[in-house]
């Protein structure tokens, strides 16, 4: 099933994430697309059992395309402290434990860092799209984008979420919850990705996608 050119195509959001379907319908406006949350459709999330970002995505992507029957993104994202050997990593969202709890992860952040110095805490989002016409789409769209930046010693800033409050943009000089969001999609790691992906579909900004 390709997706259609007009000006009401439907894409289920392979995430019940509330923060990052803002972020994406924000960055996906004027583009033709409604995204629709899986939740609102009754999927539910699907475990996340691969070994890299890009293979949570489609597990992702595919469990909601087989359930819904629409076309299907996934966004799988993450943490990365250079420090930690790449922790959060995979399991960003439950680093502390329970899924999704943004406080107890920056709080075990934090203190795993409490002795390392301001020059040795880089680190960096990374976030992994991956868009498929059905379930058994071969050759789903896929899309990397990267934010680099440093992990603060305590929470800056009241926007955004997960663990925008202390990674800190050196290019912008604030954290991530300190960005005005629209600044904040052209530069993280989610509007550089889907800057990406939206270059292999070769949409415009008022146009519907084409799909390859």
């Amino acid at each position: 099933m390709p997706l259609d050119h007009g000006p009401h195509q439907r894409i289920v959001l392979a995430s019940g994430n509330v923060g990052k379907l803002a972020e994406l319908r924000e960055l996906f406006a004027g583009s033709g697309i409604e995204l629709v949350a899986q939740s609102a459709l009754g999927v539910s999330e699907v475990e996340e059992t691969g070994l890299s970002f890009v293979e949570n995505a489609i597990l992702k992507a595919r469990h909601a395309a087989r359930a819904t029957g629409l076309p299907a993104l996934a966004d799988d994202s993450g943490l990365c402290v250079d420090a930690l050997d790449g922790a959060p990593g995979l399991t960003s969202a439950r680093y502390a434990g329970r899924h999704g709890d943004s406080a107890a992860n920056i709080d075990k952040l934090l203190e795993a860092l409490r002795a390392v110095p301001d020059a040795q805490r880089d680190a960096h989002f990374i976030c992994v799209l991956a868009l498929m016409r059905h379930a058994d789409d071969p050759a789903p769209l896929l899309a990397e984008g990267r934010w680099h930046g440093r992990i603060l010693r305590a929470p800056r800033g009241e926007r955004g979420f997960g663990y925008d409050p202390v990674f800190f943009d050196p290019q912008q000089a604030c954290s991530a919850a300190e960005l005005d969001p629209a600044l904040k999609n052209r530069v993280s790691h989610r509007g550089r990705a889907l800057a990406a992906l939206r270059g292999q579909l070769g949409a415009g900004a008022d146009a519907g996608p084409g799909w390859p």
